[in-house]
């Protein structure tokens, strides 16, 4: 019998037009065979719209410029384990009974607990981590806290909230240079800056400081930039690893999703078969460890002295075209349609178990 999924998009986030990418490749890849598809996007304004799908997008092929139509029709939501989840406003349409939720906001909104909070008062399955595990792995002060207390690899670094003052001598001093800056909750490398000297420091708190209240300064590691794909609920398994080679300064937002050819991407990354099997081990440790489930991507440096440290870990990666997740697991043997429905599949077994705790206390 065909499960429903709504694919979600979109959001109030400085990823949005990123989540337009990664929902049109979804939409397009998805076994309609097997799932029935509803478009809700979310505009910048936080309205929840459906879409129909010959129409839910402008200039899809401009990464740019890519927007949600003008088509949507507003939705209301209807919280409750009976009967529709999901309300037309003008119309009072009923949408279709959803069994699952695809959810492809990336960053602040959609990737960091919220959604995922809403999902859970709807009773509707979320692909991906649970809220906790989306909350600790968007906060990145916070993945790299209980990442170090659990023996894992990270950057030096330190935190600052809006309102502290560090001097860049100080910090300069404790972390050495070059120095990144960036807001701790944000992704895409959005609000990142590479600072080499006191100027360059001023303009990067500025700017990481547009974006978040917190913000985190790491030192600067030499090394290579692998990255693994892990699948999976309670029995996790790890993609291959890939490299990014940026030409650029750093793998800023620009190189990721504007720039052809500013970025090489090797996959499978060229490690030593040891080395590689080390990396992933330890993508599988930091998942456990940050509470993850259904997917995630594990970004690392490699040091030539064979260091594995741990950069960021991603909970809802990029499905556009040239995203890495998608990649890695396709070099690992599994299609994108097939991969899909994975973590479909992940996400309705996980709703199961959650749905067998006791929720009444037995006197």
């Amino acid at each position: 019998m065909k499960k429903s999924v709504a694919i979600v998009f979109g959001g109030q986030s400085s990823e949005h037009e990123v989540s337009l990418q990664s929902a049109r490749n979804v939409i397009n890849a998805i076994d309609r065979n097997t799932y029935y598809v509803t478009l809700i996007g979310i505009d910048k304004q936080g309205h929840w719209l459906r879409f129909d799908e010959r129409d839910y997008l402008q200039n899809a092929n401009d990464p740019a410029h890519i927007r949600l139509s003008d088509s949507g029709r507003l939705l209301s939501l209807l919280p409750g384990s009976q009967g529709p989840q999901f309300v037309e406003v003008e119309t009072g349409l009923e949408v279709p009974r959803i069994d699952v939720v695809f959810p492809l906001i990336h960053g602040s909104t959609g990737e960091d607990g919220a959604l995922q909070g809403l999902l859970r008062l709807l009773d509707i399955p979320c692909v991906g981590p649970d809220v906790l595990g989306s909350a600790v792995c968007m906060d990145k002060d916070v993945t790299k806290r209980l990442l170090r207390d659990a023996g894992i690899a990270v950057a030096p670094f330190a935190v600052l909230h809006r309102g502290d003052s560090v001097d860049f001598l100080s910090v300069s001093a404790q972390l050495g240079l070059p120095l990144f800056v960036k807001p701790a909750s944000q992704g895409s490398s959005v609000g990142v800056s590479k600072v080499t000297d006191e100027a360059s420091y001023a303009a990067a708190l500025k700017l990481a400081f547009d974006y978040d209240h917190k913000v985190l300064i790491e030192q600067g590691i030499v090394g290579r930039e692998v990255e693994c794909a892990v699948l999976g609920n309670a029995a996790p398994t790890v993609s291959v690893c890939g490299e990014v080679v940026a030409n650029d300064d750093f793998y800023a937002y620009d190189t990721k999703y504007l720039n052809d050819g500013q970025a090489r991407i090797a996959i499978p990354a060229d490690l030593p078969l040891d080395l590689s099997d080390e990396v992933r081990e330890v993508a599988l440790q930091a998942y456990r460890v940050l509470g993850c489930a259904g997917l995630s991507r594990v970004d690392f440096f490699v040091t030539e002295a064979r260091e594995i440290i741990i950069n960021e870990v991603n909970t809802l990666p990029g499905f556009t075209s040239i995203s890495m997740y998608p990649k890695l697991w396709q070099a690992s043997g599994l299609s994108y349609p097939e991969l899909i429905d994975r973590l479909i599949g992940l996400a309705l077994e996980r709703a199961e178990d959650m749905r067998a705790l006791k929720t009444e206390v037995v006197l």
